[in-house]
């Protein structure tokens, strides 16, 4: 334990990763400053360095390995070094391996422990807490509302069972308490996020669903507006369509991460699915939700994939079915059933079928984006640039994904009406009504 301070610790907090690393460094920090810890923008200017990790895959590992050294390299004007707490995904993922190649960090802190942070930077600093009565938040537009964590899918390729353990759905109570606490900062978006959101509820014994959820969250906070990511799927029910159709708060948005569309790479991906039953699924939603705005993930080079299965992809994409599509290629990741697979695709081969991809579908979206020029859409406005261009978000695009709506009036926080004049592959431009 480092020498007792006769101050309150200033952190400063690193997040990489997800929409879910986010909120989790948003609940650190709310630990910190309701116990009394002071957090800082400027590493230099910190007692401790709180690295929340992604080791959802390869790339993602070496940039939290490199902001973790990054973090260990920093000194004060005093000279005199921050501790470094490296938590989240890489200690939950690697534990003891981790912590015999970077000796030189304080502590580690996995996902399933990051409750006890404020405990953490006590140990390290000597720091005895005061005791508070609210936890203060900072004024954000928008802000992620995790709703459960964890996954039971084992996914042939993925890490997440391994990183966030078993799925479980987070209490109503809480959620609804978190997203009060959120809304009376002011926040105006509160976007539902979890490994498999459409799932939420299976496993607690009061029998409600995620549509259940969604409807009490939108019926509570009537002047926030809500978004759903993450669904797979099997969770899209009626019940959670007709929430979307007669909720003004609820966006008609879904975020459905399909991975593929050839059966056999499914299976072999241990998911279900193929071509036909998504474009059914996609029919169902659209008569249900006639303007609802899809979203999906695809993965090309997953091992075993034929030519014939990525034409399949790019013919899926062409069908413009999906308003927009993220693009990943395979990674082989350590401790997955997929890195073991025989028929693994070279480097260069999935690199260049993710690019053409990528355009592919950068082409179907950006036709779908400039069609809507000439409709009215809702707009949070979140900020402006150097230069005082106000921009924000219509309902029809999610956080950090879907590009943005430069508007010429409103404020940080206000729900505007805007008419769109037109539109730059995923951004748009609206005048305010």
């Amino acid at each position: 334990m480092a020498a007792q301070l006769a101050r309150a610790p200033r952190v400063f907090i690193d997040t990489l990763g997800c929409a879910k690393n986010e909120t989790d460094s948003r609940q650190m920090a709310e630990r910190l400053k309701g116990a009394g810890a002071q957090l800082t923008d400027d590493a230099q200017m910190s007692d401790v360095i709180i690295v929340n990790t992604c080791s959802f895959i390869r790339q993602a590992t070496e940039e939290s390995i490199e902001a973790v050294l990054d973090a260990l390299g920093v000194k004060g004007e005093d000279g005199r070094a921050p501790q470094v707490i490296v938590a989240g995904c890489m200690p939950a993922r690697y534990g003891e391996e981790l912590e015999a190649s970077i000796p030189e960090a304080a502590s580690f802190l996995p996902c399933s422990q990051e409750d006890d942070i404020v405990e953490a930077v006590c140990t390290l600093t000597g720091w005895v807490p005061e005791a508070k009565d609210a936890q203060e938040r900072a004024f954000a537009p928008f802000a992620y509302l995790k709703i459960s964590d964890g996954c039971d899918r084992w996914c042939s390729f993925c890490t997440i069972p391994q990183i966030r353990g078993r799925y479980h759905s987070f209490l109503f109570e809480d959620i609804l308490a978190e997203a009060r606490g959120l809304a009376q900062t002011g926040a105006r978006e509160l976007v539902l996020i979890g490994q498999d959101t459409g799932i939420w509820g299976h496993d607690l014994p009061e029998g409600h669903d995620l549509a259940w959820l969604l409807g009490h969250l939108a019926d509570d906070l009537p002047h926030v507006r809500f978004r759903v990511m993450y669904t797979e799927p099997e969770g899209i029910t009626d019940a959670l369509l007709d929430v979307m159709a007669t909720r003004s708060n609820v966006c008609r948005y879904l975020d459905i991460p399909l991975q593929h569309v050839s059966s056999h790479v499914l299976a072999a991906m241990r998911r279900s699915g193929s071509a036909e039953a998504f474009r059914e699924l996609v029919g169902r939603i659209r008569a249900q939700v006639p303007d609802v705005t899809l979203r999906t993930t695809l993965m090309c080079g997953f091992p075993g994939e034929t030519e014939e299965q990525f034409e399949e992809l790019l013919e899926f994409i062409r069908e413009a079915l999906f308003d927009y599509v993220g693009v990943f290629a395979y990674s082989q990741e350590e401790g997955t059933k997929a890195a073991l697979m025989e028929g693994q695709i070279p480097e260069d081969v999935k690199e260049m079928r993710a690019r053409e991809l990528r355009d592919e579908a950068d082409s179907v979206s950006a036709a779908l984006v400039a069609a809507r020029a000439g409709a009215r859409m809702r707009v949070l406005v979140e900020g402006a640039e150097e230069d005082g261009q106000l921009y924000g978000r219509a309902d029809c695009q999610a956080p950090e994904v879907d590009g943005v709506t430069y508007v010429d009036a409103g404020k940080p926080g206000q729900l505007v009406e805007a008419l769109i004049e037109d539109a730059l592959l995923y951004d748009m431009e609206g005048t305010v009504l």
